[in-house]
């Protein structure tokens, strides 16, 4: 799926572009911008496979994982911070219905609620997500986890929370060390990952804080790893 820029991310995109960027083959390297907090300042972006395993690695500039949003002791209006990788794969790849939007993996933290499968408890670390990503003039961030409208049963993953978005919350390994956040993905689970193109963003988000459509908006934009969102990265099979 090719990726517009969406209207809210124009200004973030535009500044990308005045740093050096590069894509190999393979990984996306993108400068060092001191103007971006270290933990989210993307410097290099990469999918993996190996002995029958996809890794998602992103490495920033410093201290990944350190810098969390602040409780509000309540969901409505929290916020989530997210280590992002926007793909090519369509949304069918992933247990959801066909062409439904943009199709990301993405490492979260949020302190004011749990999003895991089976009513397990996910609030107090890092855990990974598979989201669908829309264009939304309602998000200043742009984009959107898609909504699942009332009344309606469309398809969702074995491991979707519950939640009236398109979101999974499958238990895959996931590590932040350093400047590294490393996600572990069974290729056996998601073949298409094999060929995929894909991108990397760090991003803020936040509930709706009345709890209507959008529910959960692309609120600011760190850095993206290409500059565009152009998903210059292709997974490479492990040296």
């Amino acid at each position: 799926m090719k990726i517009k820029n969406p209207r809210g991310l124009s200004l973030v995109v535009a500044a990308s572009c005045c740093v050096s960027i590069s894509a190999s083959a393979h990984e996306i390297k993108s400068a060092s911008n001191a103007a971006v907090m270290a933990s989210f300042d993307l410097i290099e972006t990469r999918i993996v496979t190996d002995h029958g395993h996809a890794t998602f690695r992103t490495r920033v500039r410093a201290d990944a994982g350190k810098v969390t949003p602040q409780s509000t002791g309540k969901f409505e209006g929290s916020e989530v911070y997210a280590y992002v990788w926007p793909t090519s794969l369509n949304s069918f790849d992933v247990g959801f219905e066909k062409d439904q939007g943009i199709v990301a993996l993405a490492v979260t933290f949020h302190p004011d609620f749990d999003d895991a499968a089976y009513g397990r408890k996910n609030r107090d670390r890092w855990h990974p997500h598979w989201v669908v990503l829309n264009e939304d003039k309602a998000c200043s961030g742009g984009l959107k986890v898609k909504d699942i409208p009332e009344g309606t049963k469309p398809k969702l993953p074995e491991t979707w929370p519950g939640a009236p978005i398109l979101i999974d919350s499958p238990e895959y390994k996931t590590e932040l060390t350093a400047d590294v956040v490393d996600v572990h993905i069974p290729l056996d689970k998601i073949g298409a990952l094999a060929t995929a193109s894909f991108d990397g963003v760090t991003a803020g988000l936040r509930v709706n804080a009345n709890l209507h459509t959008p529910l959960l908006c692309v609120t600011n934009v760190y850095k993206v790893a290409s500059g565009n969102l152009s998903l210059p990265g292709k997974v490479a099979p492990g040296k």
